[in-house]
């Protein structure tokens, strides 16, 4: 998985997240890989907790997050993406006016997060069968929040699945929402903001506000792999 890292254009995607507040990611699981890691749904050992979206408001759909340890392409997944993308983090929190600094290794930052009691894994399954979709929201945990994270496509569009397009919007100050739709493959990756990014205006740099969603799936069953950075309170 290091050759496949390191086989992506990150200076486009840093370059496309910094205008878009997403970039795609292709590729980054092998059919294989998807295959294995959806297939992990019914194993409750290998979770932590399941929500079903419904209950919530959150929309229709369901969820689980994983447990300790993580599965090898997930655990892959979190410490390989984000040295690549904690200096855009960096870069986004130093323009926006915040305080946080992303230290260099993942390790160092979830042990950050445990000192602040946010011990909980993140990373996450989610299942959508015909009709589900999943309400626009931001995915915080807690106080500390790593700006940027992952999905990755599990299922093939048109063959498991139709509909249920990755759905992202921006809020601009004294503007109406912006939505970007990503179409993704089967082992597709986007990367995107969690909560906010910094955009350059006529009189300086602001903090944009953006959510993200699942639009409605029109037939079969569709997998996405979740991957955040920071654990949960």
């Amino acid at each position: 998985m290091a050759d496949r890292f390191a086989g992506f254009d990150w200076a486009g995607v840093e370059s496309e997240v910094d205008a878009f507040g997403c970039a795609r990611l292709p590729g980054l699981l092998t059919s294989e890989e998807c295959a294995a890691l959806a297939g992990l749904y019914d194993e409750e050992a290998r979770f932590r907790s399941r929500v079903v979206m419904s209950r919530h408001g959150f929309g229709r759909g369901e969820y689980q997050y994983f447990a300790y340890p993580l599965p090898p392409p997930v655990e892959a997944l979190r410490t390989g993406l984000y040295p690549r993308l904690a200096p855009v983090a960096n870069r986004w929190n130093a323009a926006m006016g915040l305080p946080a600094a992303y230290p260099e290794t993942h390790a160092e930052y979830l042990a950050r997060c445990r000192a602040a009691g946010q011990s909980r894994p993140t990373p996450l399954l989610l299942k959508y069968e015909t009709g589900d979709y999943n309400c626009l929201h931001q995915d915080l945990y807690g106080e500390h929040v790593f700006p940027l994270q992952v999905a990755v496509l599990l299922s093939a569009p048109e063959r498991d699945f139709t509909g249920g397009e990755f759905v992202l919007t921006e809020q601009r100050p004294r503007m109406q929402s912006r939505a970007e739709v990503v179409p993704l493959a089967q082992g597709d990756g986007v990367v995107f903001a969690v909560h906010h990014r910094p955009v350059a205006g006529t009189r300086g740099t602001y903090r944009v506000n953006l959510r993200h969603g699942v639009s409605r799936l029109r037939s079969g069953r569709r997998f996405t792999l979740g991957v955040i950075f920071h654990d949960a309170a």
